[in-house]
């Protein structure tokens, strides 16, 4: 027994019905086309001329495979401008291992390896730059090139204050020197790159990629580790990774041009991505100096000093005498003879709270006025206080002379 449709008459045809074959067939013939025309399509799409992405950099090359398949494979030029500054500058950059002598009798050992930037060939020699931690206690200095060549190294002099030192080898070998750009210039977020060596040689020419994160920032430095801040450095931050051996290696812009020095960071747990670089424009004056005299020749007083916060303020009101609204300057504890100083007259127990107009809260106001803003020979009005009344006098700033 079959099923049937009681409202469907079998002896004739229903014009309102439509076969059900001929949907089947339209659906069928739909698809062969369908897949003919992406077929014979394809091909033609993949042509360079039609290829949907670019193509300036790429080639494609077509082999026939088993059973007439055909593989392709495709090579990209990946050079950038990232690749391009690396090129640049990457030559340029060298490990310095700082060897010490030890107890031993002859004998000698590495006392940490650092980075520098060839800055400079003249009279056969080459002149590398990089920081003063680096080479600090050296008793003696081997450079090693990008291509693994060791080359005896002199140090030509170096500067605590800006943690700078200058380097010099024989330049028969150097075939690339840096180009300096101007730190002046640099903007919030705009690209650059560290190159050195972290952790030492074996990591030698490590590239790393970040933004300029900060200018002109300022790190307190403790020289003498009494916790007492002796100087504050200015320097570049940047989020390109800077780890140990990256010290007096390149910062460079996207033009590969050294823009900063790589000088530390701040490893701290709970920081990421915070390193610093001294910027180009700032090193330039202090390695021509170390180049000149081998060191910096800095504008001299002729004064010891003591932060009047470190002076009771019973002994500030009786002995000092100052007023009472004045809890900040520098007390003079010294004056060395015929010294800039005492030829102006200012003597022991004066109390220095002025120079050229500006307020001096402490050392470290006193010494970026008279090693930034001052040279040899200007001139510096100083305001003071003796025996509870505030003078001036103007002093002619020298060379210190040992």
């Amino acid at each position: 027994m079959g099923y049937y449709d009681e409202h469907y008459d079998y002896g004739k045809e229903n014009p309102e019905r439509k076969p059900r074959g001929g949907y089947f067939l339209a659906s069928l013939l739909g698809a062969v086309i369908g897949a003919a025309i992406i077929f014979f399509a394809i091909p033609f799409l993949m042509r360079q001329d039609w290829f949907p992405f670019p193509q300036d950099d790429a080639s494609v090359t077509e082999n026939a495979g088993s059973g007439g398949t055909i593989n392709r494979s495709v090579s990209v030029d990946v050079n950038t401008d990232i690749t391009k500054a690396v090129e640049k500058v990457s030559d340029t950059v060298v490990g310095i291992t700082n060897i010490q002598n030890s107890d031993i009798w002859l004998d000698s050992q590495p006392g940490g390896t650092g980075s520098g930037v060839i800055y400079k060939k003249a009279g056969g020699k080459a002149y590398i730059v990089t920081n003063y931690h680096v080479v600090e206690g050296a008793n003696r200095l081997e450079v090693t090139l990008p291509d693994e060549t060791k080359l005896a190294a002199r140090l030509v002099g170096s500067d605590m204050w800006t943690d700078l030192a200058v380097v010099e080898v024989d330049g028969s070998k150097i075939k690339k020197v840096a180009e300096f750009g101007n730190s002046d210039k640099l903007k919030l977020g705009e690209p650059v790159i560290a190159i050195g060596n972290p952790l030492g040689l074996n990591f030698a020419g490590s590239v790393t990629q970040g933004i300029i994160s900060g200018i002109n920032r300022t790190v307190p430095l403790d020289f003498n580790s009494d916790g007492v801040p002796d100087w504050n450095a200015e320097v570049i931050q940047t989020d390109a990774a800077i780890n140990p051996g990256n010290s007096g290696g390149a910062l460079a812009n996207i033009s590969g041009q050294v823009v900063g020095i790589n000088s530390m960071k701040i490893a701290q747990e709970e920081v990421e991505g915070i390193g610093f670089a001294i910027p180009i424009n700032s090193v330039i004056p202090i390695i021509e100096d170390i180049e000149k005299y081998g060191e910096v020749k800095r504008p001299y007083m002729g004064v010891q000093l003591q932060d009047i916060s470190e002076i009771p303020v019973y002994y500030q009101e009786r002995m000092l005498k100052l007023p009472r609204d004045v809890h900040y300057g520098l007390v003079i504890v010294d004056v060395v003879p015929n010294s800039p100083a005492d030829k102006a007259g200012l003597r022991r127990y004066d109390v220095i709270v002025k120079l050229d107009g500006k307020e001096v809260k402490g050392l470290i106001d006193l010494r970026k006025h008279l090693y930034v803003e001052k040279e040899i020979g200007d001139k510096m009005t100083v305001g003071f206080y003796r025996e509870g009344k505030y003078r001036e006098v103007t002093l002619t700033l020298s060379e210190e002379t040992l």
